[in-house]
């Protein structure tokens, strides 16, 4: 019996649908990968009677969805939530689900609670116990953000502004989301500083779903490609020694967020004020503590504040070869200043972004935030940070996250590598068994003739 063609179909058929799952399976397991950094997160959700059912349900919608983003695990995210109208109701621990499955159908299930609003009762249970070891809070750390994200849409009945501030104080940094009628002036009181980057508002429950991204990005951290980031700190007399050791502080906030090592994260810094100073070039330590201790032996300079002369230092020096930057490796510039520029910067700052790299701008008390700006890459909101206290820099720490990935979708350099590998996986164990499969049809061949 000589085989058909139809034969030769089938057998490739099979083996098409075989290598089809596999690449679903591939495609499946690259879905969902960004890498979130290891955070504590609760959501209040207000059900009070303001809330309708079906408005209630879409704000599970939101949750459900933010939540799908994120890198569920017990040493990555973990997720609470705390369910308030006039009592308040932990609906989900964050010691309870530690899979996204299981969140998601702990989310669907809850119900609203239908009373009055009682928010400040709400943020002071979140403090008090949705945040506590017992209930899987982790142990206070500066690698574990704790984030606790309001949604309300009316007037608290009780006072907020206190309880907020001593949830802030014990490191919760708070998103407010309010929605319709909300009052305003109570989500500035509770969220965190920046309030531009901490207060969201939306028309109507119908259009929640809309701020899923931000949340989803907020807490993604792609930290896992190579990039190199070199400080500029301004160390001009303006500073004081006192500011400069709260700089010193901030600079180190930063840099535990960063994967430090041999093939991540190269760290740079840069002191200057009237002059230049290399404080230590990249790639010199490939260790936090080594990287930490350097920056907190930095001198200060005092002088002037010749911001123009330090980013040209940037540009030619700190990001070269020689300098020890590497070769296709992304590029990130954070600039520190608390005062006017003595020189020019419209050239230096521009010929810095046109070579491809990162610009963060920051700005202390007598900053010029038309200066900032003009450092800041685009969307220069993203890229550009004021303050008129030193101490509140620690708030700026927080939110500066530097993101290596893609510009299209932060989130995605990771997945598309593990997806990549799995299909080339895929398509060799396919190869494979076509080689193996052929041998035996002509084997098979072999007898029937």
């Amino acid at each position: 019996m000589t085989p058909t063609p139809l034969f030769f179909l089938l057998l490739l058929g099979l083996m098409g649908a075989r290598a089809t799952v596999d690449l679903r399976t591939a495609a499946a397991m690259a879905a969902g990968l960004c890498k979130t950094r290891p955070t504590d997160i609760v959501f209040i959700v207000d059900s009070s009677r303001s809330v309708r059912p079906s408005e209630f349900e879409q704000v599970k919608v939101f949750l459900a969805k933010v939540i799908e983003g994120l890198d569920v695990g017990p040493n990555a995210t973990r997720v609470g939530v705390v369910n308030y109208a006039s009592r308040v109701k932990s609906e989900v621990s964050l010691k309870t689900h530690r899979t996204k499955a299981g969140l998601i159908k702990a989310v669907t299930k809850i119900e609203p609670l239908s009373t009055g609003t009682m928010t400040g009762l709400a943020i002071q249970f979140a403090l008090n116990v949705a945040f506590s070891e017992s209930e899987g809070a982790r142990v206070k750390s500066p690698d574990i953000s704790k984030v606790a994200i309001i949604v309300t849409d009316g007037r608290p009945q009780d006072n907020v502004k206190e309880v907020a501030l001593r949830a802030r104080d014990a490191g919760i940094e708070i998103f407010a989301i309010g929605v319709g009628r909300v009052d305003m002036n109570t989500l500035k009181q509770m969220a965190s500083d920046p309030l531009d980057d901490h207060v969201d508002y939306v028309e109507s429950y119908s259009v929640i779903e809309k701020l899923t991204k931000k949340f989803q990005e907020a807490f993604c951290a792609c930290s896992n490609a190579a990039t190199d980031v070199v400080f500029l700190i301004d160390g001009s007399k303006s500073v004081r020694p006192e500011n400069f050791e709260l700089v010193k502080k901030w600079i180190n906030q930063i840099v535990d967020k960063l994967d430090v090592s041999e093939a991540k994260a190269h760290v740079g810094l840069v002191q200057y004020s009237s002059s230049v100073r290399q404080e230590f070039p990249l790639g010199r330590f490939n260790n936090k503590k080594d990287l930490k201790d350097a920056v907190k032996k930095m001198a200060y300079m005092e002088r002037g504040t010749m911001t123009g002369q330090a980013l040209r230092y940037l540009t030619e020096n700190s990001f070269s070869a020689g300098g020890g930057a590497r070769p296709g490796v992304a590029k990130v510039g954070i600039v520190f200043t608390d005062g006017r520029s003595q020189d020019y910067i419209g050239d230096a700052a521009k010929k810095a972004k046109d070579q491809g790299y990162k610009m963060y701008a920051v700005g202390v008390g007598n900053a010029v935030e038309d200066e900032l700006k003009e450092i800041a890459s685009e969307p220069t909101g993203e890229h550009y940070f004021y303050t008129a206290d030193f101490k509140a820099m620690t708030q700026i720490a927080k939110k500066l996250q530097i993101n290596i990935c893609q510009e299209e979708d932060p989130c995605e350099c990771d997945s598309l590598v593990k997806f990549q590998k799995k299909v080339e996986d895929a398509l060799q164990a396919l190869t494979k068994k076509l080689d193996s499969m052929s041998k035996r049809i002509a084997l098979l061949e072999n007898k029937i003739v």
